[in-house]
């Protein structure tokens, strides 16, 4: 698709020729590369004009008028960039046409062309400038002017070289300007940048040893060598002219940017820099100024000219004029392999239905994500930038170019040139770039001419640099290679057809054209026009690519020789492409013309021609056909006996384009009757003669008594399905009937199904034959028909009232009151009956005699079938009022008999029998479940009296047993939460059947642990002990696996009884376990080592009798390890409470109970078994070490048979586990220790600094009485305190703030323990003395006073308070640790800190004093 920004380009290039026509003759010819471009499509598009439009008038350009009106770039939002509302991907033909045919699954689904990717052909036209390459060649032979290193194109093209020339050419490749020397370029070196100025009369031109020059391209001459723009030592890697024509911009290698600003004052030609970015702040990599168009003279940023730069690590966005301004900044984060790359380019956004804007879009990128965004300026002083899209690349970018408004041109690191559409990120094509042998200008970014002295990041990421070889003109991409110039250049759309023309893919050709057509084609560059004219271009070239397509398909594609399924395969592929592309051109005439012309002349072609077009009609995607092609089509099926696709095509066509006579003739000879209904329906509007036709026929075949065969059954459905419809005002077999032929429809089909005669009946005819067909045919279905009918409104009319009593009595007539029908129907009949007086509120009338029949008939207790159906008929009727006139006491007897619960609960409801109802629930299978909600509804509401209440109760209880078998929870619920009867009385009434009584225990206790928790213990259910015990009993005949699980969490029953049970039935791990818990910690023990040394003895016995070693063995085995496993953890939970001997007691048996049979095993062949063993053995002997004292775990060892014998090597591997056990233990206990010892010297290296501190108070006076210590006649002691608060000593004893405890004075500050409550100040203190006398008096030892009161219950108090916090010493701890290890062995029996089991080691950090 081309954008309307094509047009205004080109309007745009008008102007630009008008402007130049005062500059030097090669500026005004158009560029030509060897590229070809069809002028006459230019200049039929390129009206002359007088005046050159302004911006403003091309983008308020009417929209009526637009020569492309649908090419304009249109966005809701500026942060969708160039992304329209709908997906704009390309399609290929069977994406897009071929999904509805694939929704219907058919036996021809060969036919359908498969799913394919979007074909977008090639988008680039790669070409060579031949004459340009040949001349490089030539000045470097000639001249030596080396190897080409930079490029720069405008009009002109310039091209550096390694030895400092830079040759210009004119748009013909005519070299016209060679400008510099290889003597210049010894002293500067390469070129290595080049830069034209917007009307190409200046050329600045960069250089390797940071010199620039400026040369006039109209007469060929250096007119300025600017040597001191940048620092010296630094490379030139870009000059770039701003759209001014004395302003330009560079960046060296040291990563600074300048401004250049060129001058001339009284003949002088001058330059001044002046330096933009440092270098230090980090390394610009790549500039770019944006370039305004001479067209654009309206726009805001015509006066405002902006420069992007980027670094490695962000992306600025500065205005140069009017004044310099830091814009826009993104981070740019990338490999340190990778540069950032930089891409201008105008958008034609549309921001309303209305508004359109020219705005400037940056493109700027790093490794593999490029970013979007918008530069949006109001003015010259408001210029802000929005970010549009983000697109993320799975290869690392080495340059990014605009090729168009729409098309970005990505090259990666491996030299692969990559086409995105950038509104749908699509990828349209890959090139390979490998014979371009691109220049790189690694050498400058390195500096290399200079020393190379630049940073490493820079030097490390120029590796891949190649900003001067890349270069973006006019839609065009020049690449600079070492031999020649590349250019590609984007493709007219007709070329790219062109293209899969010649490689003779003539699909991928169409679909392409057909993306044309559509509007969903990606980079379009040629197509001009509105909408329509661009359609019919299109058209036209599909139609002749498709007629070319049919012709090779025909001859020069088609096999020679071949099967018939090879031949039928291979048009299968081709018919679709030619019906799809013709559909969507809307082209039937060519389709059924000229193509099937061509099929027609194979009979192989043909046939399958008209089969492929199946599910196109299927699929309601073809509904007309030429009369002659359908004739055709119904022949060729009727001829393969594909009758049913004819039927089912034929009610998907339009009956005008159908040969009505030979259809229906054909329909009626092979039984296609959704056919002929179709053709009745559509052609003549005739709804009643199908029906009364297709009726006889089947009245026909009802009538011989026969069993019907499949296709009468067949018939007699459709019938069905056709009434239903037409009464309902549906067309048949889809669609829906015309409005203004509804009512008629409706009344005619009804009106001739109840007909009293059918059309030219004979005299013995039974009356109304099409109902008694009907109902003969399918009983049920039919009345089920009716009943939809019934709900219709016209039915619901006094006349439709009228009606429809006039059905039912004819139904009864027809049923009842003759012979003829089964009892099952005529019970079908009363069901419908009932249903219907129930659902129209006694609109329906039927005899009281015949009403009794009808009651009768549902509540037959021998017929088995449509039982929920004739219960609810009852209830509807009975809801109706249907029932008013029978008897209740009769109608509860059939119901009761018929067992329709729910019928007899709505009697007894009546009645106000609840104790009935809940008999109801429990007899009634599919609601008994309900019976629970039933009973605590009743109970728990107040509108219900206490004798009913009662009553429900005692039924409840009457049938607990059968509630318990439904339900032992919610019955255990419901006795507990709303029975007034206790779990005794219950449990009593159960006695005698112990199952029920389990389970109903069952549910109590299931209730008891849902019903409340360990935070709120009130709200759970309370169970005597009794019945806990009872409920145990009960487990252990039951369940007795659960046994010991139970006793383990739950508690509330008593020790002794519930052990005495457990003896009782032999559970030997729940006798463990409240042996255990009792305290006999022996007799727990003893009970697991007497089941362990069982099942040890057993597998020993097998394993010496040899008898079914394999997988018996394992089996016990495991249940040893089981066994084993509970042991030991019995062991490690009760070690930590005995003294030596009583662990010794428990774990040596443990040990000797493993270690006997592997005494007698130890010389079988078994060796799996043996190591098994030694691991279980292992096992014990690593959980007692904690217990037992090694040496004494080793002698055990060594005594055994078991292992005193063969090699060391047999216990190695033990012995060196303990050691290593051992020392762990070591190391843990000298780790312990010291840590103790640093934290008691923290300590007491605190308490010594602290009490060494001095004191110095707040004030000169006491804090009680006021008075200053410096009185020379004061002799009373002065305290002060840590806080820094003093007083006198006979203040603190007038005020109590001095206590006696433990015959000491111990003084407290006074204002603190007034402050904080329960914090007592720290009773060290200083002394000090208020003049020298006082020292004579204190030298001599006073009596402790004993004026201070002392108070019995303060002094137990803090006495019960110092016990409490009475912790070991830490010198005893360390005592303890110093003892050693054969002290600490023989005095096991001994008191240790280490055994009581309040003993905590403290680790915290040590207190901070002040």
């Amino acid at each position: 698709m081309i954008l309307k920004l094509f047009r205004l380009q080109k309007k745009c290039f008008i102007i630009l020729k008008m402007a130049s026509e005062a500059t030097a003759e090669s500026s005004k010819q158009e560029i030509n590369f060897d590229i070809e471009f069809d002028d006459s499509e230019f200049q039929s598009d390129l009206p002359v004009i007088d005046a050159p439009p302004t911006l403003e008038s091309i983008l308020n350009e009417d929209e009526a008028t637009s020569i492309l009106e649908d090419d304009a770039i249109s966005i809701p939002s500026s942060i969708q960039m160039f992304k329209d509302s709908q997906s704009q991907d390309t399609s290929s033909l069977s994406s897009q046409d071929s999904s509805a045919i694939l929704e219907k699954p058919n036996k021809r689904d060969r036919h359908r062309i498969k799913k394919q990717k979007a074909i977008h052909g090639s988008v680039l036209k790669p070409s060579r400038l031949k004459s340009i390459a040949a001349q490089l060649q030539s000045a470097a032979d000639k001249v030596d002017a080396g190897m080409p290193t930079a490029m720069a194109v405008s009009n002109l093209i310039a091209i550096g070289t390694s030895h400092g020339l830079v040759l210009v050419f004119d748009p013909k490749q005519v070299l016209k300007w060679c400008l510099g020397s290889t003597a210049v370029g010894a002293q500067y070196g390469a070129v290595s940048s080049l830069s034209f100025n917007k009307d190409c009369t200046r050329l600045l031109s960069g250089f390797a040893r940071g010199q620039i020059t400026m040369w006039d391209l109209t007469n060929g001459k250096l007119i300025r060598t600017i040597t001191d723009a940048h620092p010296p030592g630094t490379a030139v890697l870009h000059i770039k002219f701003t759209d001014s024509l004395v302003f330009a911009v560079c960046s060296d290698s040291g990563g600074s940017v300048f401004e250049l600003e060129f001058k001339r004052l009284i003949g002088m030609r001058t330059c001044e820099s002046k330096c933009l970015f440092s270098g230090s702040r980090g390394e610009v990599c790549v500039i770019e100024p944006l370039h305004m168009s001479l067209a654009s003279k309206d726009h805001p940023m015509q006066d405002v000219s902006i420069l992007a730069m980027a670094s490695l690590s962000k992306v600025l966005l500065v205005t140069l004029t009017p004044q310099l301004k830091v814009v826009f900044t993104h981070p740019l984060k990338g490999n340190p392999s990778t540069l950032p790359l930089l891409a201008w380019q105008f958008v034609v956004i549309q921001v309303s239905e209305s508004d359109r804007v020219i705005d400037p879009v940056l493109a700027f990128a790093r490794e593999s994500t490029i970013y979007f965004h918008q530069v949006v300026c109001t003015s010259a002083q408001d210029i802000r930038c929005t970010g549009l899209q983000k697109i993320s690349l799975s290869y690392k970018l080495l340059n990014i170019t605009w090729m168009n408004t729409r098309t970005l041109v990505t090259i990666d690191t491996r030299e692969k040139m990559h086409v995105i559409d950038v509104r749908s990120e699509e990828e349209l094509e890959i090139i390979d770039m490998s014979e371009v042998q691109l220049i790189y200008n690694t050498s400058f970014f390195k500096s290399l001419a200079t020393g190379g002295n630049v940073s490493q990041a820079l030097a490390y990421a120029g590796d891949h640099a190649c900003y001067q070889t890349i270069v973006s003109h006019g839609g065009q991409l020049f690449l600079l290679g070492t031999k020649t110039v590349h250019v590609f250049s984007l493709r007219t759309w007709r070329e790219r057809i062109d293209v899969l023309v010649k490689e003779n893919r003539y699909q991928d050709a169409l679909s392409l054209a057909l993306s044309f057509y559509e509007g969903k084609a990606k980079a379009v560059v040629g197509l001009q026009g509105p909408s329509a004219k661009k359609k019919e271009v299109v058209a036209d070239l599909m139609l002749e690519l498709l007629f070319q397509f049919v012709d090779l398909a025909m001859t020069q594609f088609c096999p020679e020789k071949g099967k018939i399924e090879e031949l039928e395969e291979y048009y299968q592929s081709i018919v679709p492409v030619c019906v799809d592309y013709c559909l969507h051109l809307n082209r039937m005439d060519i389709l059924f013309g000229r193509i099937y012309e061509r099929f027609s002349m194979d009979v192989i072609a043909m046939g399958t021609f008209l089969e492929c077009l199946e599910p196109y009609i299927i699929n309601d995607r073809l509904r007309t056909m030429p009369p002659v092609v359908m004739k055709d089509f119904v022949t060729h099926y009727e001829q393969k006996s594909m009758l049913e696709s004819v039927e089912a095509c034929v009610v998907h066509m339009d009956v005008a384009s159908l040969d009505i006579h030979h259809v229906v003739h054909l329909c009626w000879s092979h039984g296609l009757y959704d056919a002929i209904i179709y053709v009745y329906n559509k052609g003549m509007f005739d709804y009643t003669t199908p029906l009364e036709e297709l009726l006889s026929t089947l009245k026909a075949a009802v009538d011989t008594g026969k069993q019907l065969s499949d296709s009468q059954i067949k018939l007699g459905n459709k019938l069905l399905v056709y009434i239903s419809c037409c009464l309902a005002g549906r067309a048949y077999p889809l669609g829906d009937i015309p409005e203004e032929y509804v009512g008629k429809v409706k009344h005619d089909v009804f009106e001739s199904l109840t007909c009293r005669q059918s059309k030219g009946s004979s005299p013995d005819e039974l009356p109304y034959p099409y109902l008694r067909t009907l109902l003969a045919f399918d009983t049920r279905e039919f009345l089920n028909v009716l009943a939809l009918a019934f709900e219709e409104e016209e039915f619901n009319t006094t006349e439709g009232i009228a009606k429809r009593q006039h059905t039912v009595d004819i139904l009864l007539q027809i049923m009842v009151e003759s012979v003829g029908f089964t009892p099952t129907q005529v019970g079908i009949l009363f069901t419908f009956l009932a249903r219907q007086m129930a659902r129209h509120e006694n609109t329906i009338t039927v005899n009281k005699i015949l009403f009794e029949q009808v009651l009768e008939f549902l509540c037959n207790p021998d017929d088995e079938s449509r039982h929920e159906e004739r219960q609810q008929a009852l209830l509807e009727l009975s809801h109706a009022g249907g029932l008013q006139q029978v008897d209740e006491e009769r109608f509860l007897y059939l119901a009761e008999r018929a067992k329709f619960y729910r019928v007899c609960e709505l009697l007894y409801e009546k009645r106000r029998q609840f104790d009935k109802i809940l008999s109801c629930y429990l007899r009634d299978y599919a609601r008994k479940y309900h019976a629970f909600n039933f009973i605590i509804t009743i109970l728990d509401s107040g509108r219900f009296s206490a004798e009913e209440k009662a009553s429900v109760q005692a039924e409840a209880l009457k049938n607990l047993e059968e509630l318990i078998s439904i339900d032992s929870k919610q019955a255990a619920q419901m006795i507990v939460s709303n029975l007034s009867v206790s779990l005794a009385d219950v449990v009593k009434q159960l006695k005698t059947e112990k199952p029920v009584l389990f389970e109903f225990l069952h549910g109590v206790m299931a209730f008891r642990d849902t019903s409340g928790s360990a935070i709120h213990t009130e709200k759970q259910v309370h169970v005597e002990a009794g019945i806990f015990e009872l409920y145990i009993d009960l487990m252990c005949e039951f369940k007795p696996q659960q046994v010991e699980n139970f006793i383990k969490t739950n508690e509330g029953y008593r020790l002794e009884e519930t052990l005495a049970i457990c003896r009782r039935h032999h559970r030997s791990e729940a006798t463990a376990y409240l042996l255990e818990k009792a305290g006999d910690i022996q007799g727990a023990f003893g009970i697991y080592l007497e089941n362990l040394t069982g099942k040890l003895k057993k597998l020993t016995e097998c394993l010496l009798n040899k008898s079914d070693e394999g997988k018996d063995s394992q089996t016990q085995f495991g249940e040893i390890q089981t066994v084993l496993l509970m042991i030991v953890q019995l062991c490690q939970r009760n070690s930590g409470k005995m003294d030596e001997a009583s662990r010794e007691a428990l774990w040596f048996p443990l040990l000797d109970a493993l270690m006997v049979p592997q005494r007698r095993i130890k010389d079988i062949d078994n060796k799996d078994i043996l190591n098994d063993f030694k691991l279980l053995t292992h096992h014990v002997l690593n959980n007692m070490m904690g217990y037992i004292a090694l040496p004494a775990i080793l002698q055990k060892i060594m005594q055994d048979p078991a292992y005193n014998t063969g090699k060391f090597g047999e216990i190695r591997e033990l012995i060196l586990g303990m050691l290593e056990t051992y020392n762990y233990e070591q190391t843990l206990m000298i780790t312990c220790k010291n840590l103790l010892n640093h934290d008691i010297h923290l300590h007491l290296r605190s308490l010594t600094n602290a009490a060494m501190k001095g004191y110095i108070p707040r004030d000169d006076q006491c804090k009680i009485c006021v008075k200053k210590f410096m009185n020379q006649t004061d002799i009373d002691p002065v305290m002060v305190f840590r806080c820094g608060h003093s007083y006198h000593c006979s203040c603190l004893q007038a005020v109590g703030s001095v206590h006696v405890i433990d015959g000491e004075d111990t003084y407290v500050c006074y204002l603190c323990s007034h402050t904080k409550r329960g914090q007592t100040q720290s009773s060290r203190f200083h002394r000090s003395l208020s003049n020298p006398q006082t020292a004579q008096i204190l030298g001599i030892k006073p009596e402790k006073a004993k004026e201070a009161s002392e108070d019995p219950q303060h002094i137990q108090n803090v006495d019960i308070v110092r016990r409490a916090m009475r912790t070991p010493s830490r010198l005893g701890i360390l005592t303890e640790l110093a003892k050693s290890e054969s002290s600490s062995r023989t005095s096991r029996t001994t008191s240790c800190i280490f055994q009581q089991d309040q003993f905590q080691l403290n680790l915290a950090a040590p207190r901070i004093f002040d």
